[in-house]
């Protein structure tokens, strides 16, 4: 990525705390990280380290409006103290994150995080949150799996009781399809943050995609008496619900999940799948889906990941392929997704779809059993 565009993108995020002497907190876009690395026992600012540790809190709320809340906290510390890392690693978590939340688009949240990110690194090269922060966008946003992987491996040898690095590399390990590595990972990090509620519905997923469905839904069934606001809880269970064919409470569950996201293009079509469902049943939900799709892809508010999935479950394998091309000329993140998503099961075995993943992550491995979804 251009010097200039990172640069720029860390600039942005803390333009409006600016001040006269923030000129030495511009993120250093240099490759080589740990050859510049400043001392690693620089002591925070107090009033650096309580702003850091606000920002913690929203961030670990997962909401839009808290995510944004925890960028505002992590900018703060920054002017408080430009030479602080850990608020940079906040700083880059939170964009990280404000992308998968539709809080922001990818192509403006990743940079960003990039950025500090590698701020974060260059400041304190022994830091393991710094380099579990960069491994998370490495792999996401520049789709650099053996750098990314490496990241994640130096994160963990700098601290193994870094929760957050075995949560992040089991979320990698998984789009990998390294199904039982993944596991250990993220029951590694349940062990070391017990009350974590985004680690325990990343393990339902990962239980879900090994072909562990219904001890993923008492998981995220307990996330959602518990914490009924915690969105990814419904985005997981609508995926089950789909794949089990229960299309009332996949339904439900969508519509749920839009509404937390404040994510009006999937609202939409959550909207026009249910008025489809209750006409036609499954193909009429389908339908309505497309056709909004189609509309909003048009008006470029939505990936055209969407219509290749909604192709997919229709059974109209070039389509989904052609919008599947569409998505990786968008750079679309959730393309890293595509070999474990069940939509897409009736393109395994297809050449063109393959030699499409390839070029987003030669890494995975289609030749390890596929989860049979149900």
């Amino acid at each position: 990525m251009a010097t200039l565009a990172i640069s720029a993108a860390l600039t942005v995020a803390i333009f409006v705390y600016r001040t006269a002497h923030l000129s030495t907190a511009r993120a250093s876009t240099t490759p080589a990280i740990s050859a510049l690395a400043l001392s690693s026992d620089h002591a925070s600012d107090s009033g650096a380290e309580e702003l850091y540790l606000q920002g913690r809190y929203y961030w670990n709320r997962r909401t839009p409006d808290d995510l944004k809340r925890a960028v505002d906290y992590f900018t703060q510390a920054i002017v408080r103290d430009p030479s602080y890392s850990k608020a940079y690693v906040g700083l880059a978590d939170s964009y990280n994150l404000l992308r998968e939340y539709s809080a922001m688009p990818a192509s403006e949240a990743y940079p960003r995080a990039l950025a500090a990110a590698i701020k974060a690194v260059r400041l304190d090269d022994s830091s393991s949150e710094a380099h579990a922060s960069l491994a998370f966008v490495t792999f996401f946003w520049s789709w650099d799996t053996p750098g990314a992987e490496r990241e994640f491996k130096r994160a963990l040898i700098l601290n193994p009781e870094n929760a957050r690095a075995h949560h992040w590399y089991a979320s990698f390990l998984l789009t990998c399809r390294r199904f039982p590595e993944s596991l250990v990972e993220i029951e590694t990090a349940q062990r070391l943050d017990p009350s974590s509620v985004s680690i325990l519905a990343d393990k339902a997923q990962i239980l879900h995609v090994s072909n562990q469905a219904d001890a993923a839904v008492v998981l995220l069934k307990q996330i959602e008496n518990a914490e009924p606001s915690f969105a990814s809880a419904h985005l997981y269970l609508s995926e089950i619900y789909l794949t089990r064919k229960n299309y009332p409470i996949y339904l439900s569950e969508l519509k749920r999940t839009a509404l937390l996201l404040q994510d009006q293009q999937k609202l939409e079509v959550a909207r026009a799948a249910e008025q489809g469902f209750s006409t036609s049943g499954y193909q009429g939900m389908l339908a309505g889906m497309l056709h909004v799709q189609k509309r909003l892809n048009a008006e470029g508010r939505l990936s055209g990941y969407y219509l290749a999935a909604t192709y997919a479950r229709m059974g109209k394998k070039k389509d989904a392929l052609r919008y599947l091309q569409s998505a990786y000329e968008e750079h679309e993140t959730l393309l890293l997704s595509v070999p474990t998503e069940p939509s897409f099961d009736v393109l395994h075995e297809d050449a063109e779809y393959r030699a499409l993943l390839a070029r987003v992550n030669p890494s995975a491995q289609f030749n390890s059993s596929p989860a049979k979804h149900r």
